[in-house]
């Protein structure tokens, strides 16, 4: 399927399929694709209902860049409706469009956030990050040369994770998921994505008894 060209279907088009064609559309944007997406649903939810209709389903799409025909997008929003209540949840939305990992791929992920999120709130904030990361700051090239703060070069790894058309410099749980769950589809080797999860965040080695719970 080429971007910019309606995505169509046939009878012989499952459930499966369907989701897995707007995945790819999303990944083809890069590793923060589908959370670029959510966002703009996120920005459409102005009475913050988290639901998603049809109509939201067809507007959001095409602001995203993403055309789907009538036939097709109709069938993607029942196959989302699960409870055939007119609406999708957003979260449920967002967790069918991530690529799937494995438990072993989750688990890193989420020691990686438990990592970052220094105070435990749930959310990653330039806060936590001068806990975790501060040395690190002053090794960057941008620092060093005085061109950011420090503030400045911790919010550009948010960023990095975050939409980069809309960065709000806090990632939760679920985006940081959403983001590695795109990264992940990159790597076909579950050890060699452990690894680098690990070498990357500086966690200890896969079964060390100082790995955080």
């Amino acid at each position: 399927m080429k971007m910019g060209a309606a995505i169509t279907m046939d009878e012989n088009t499952t459930p499966e399929v369907l989701i897995e064609a707007l995945r790819e559309q999303c990944l083809k944007r890069g590793c923060g694709g589908i959370k670029g997406l959510g966002l703009v649903f996120k920005n459409m939810d102005i009475d913050y209902s988290k639901r998603i209709v049809y109509e939201e389903l067809r507007i959001g799409l095409q602001r995203y860049g993403i055309l789907m025909s009538e036939n097709f997008l109709r069938s993607l929003f029942h196959t989302l409706d699960r409870d055939n209540s007119g609406g999708i949840d957003f979260q449920e939305f967002m967790k069918a469009l991530r690529p799937p990992m494995n438990q072993g791929r989750v688990d890193v992920v989420n020691e990686t956030f438990d990592l970052l999120d220094a105070d435990q709130d749930g959310l990653i904030k330039t806060e936590d990050l001068k806990v975790r990361f501060s040395d690190n700051v002053k090794c960057h090239p941008k620092y060093l040369s005085g061109e950011w703060t420090e503030e400045e070069t911790l919010r550009s790894f948010l960023d990095t994770i975050d939409d980069q058309n809309n960065p709000d410099g806090v990632v939760t749980r679920e985006e940081f998921l959403d983001y590695y769950a795109g990264v992940s589809a990159l790597y076909d080797d579950d050890a060699y994505f452990d690894l680098t999860m690990r070498a990357s965040y500086g966690l200890p080695k896969k079964g060390s008894n100082n790995n955080r719970k």
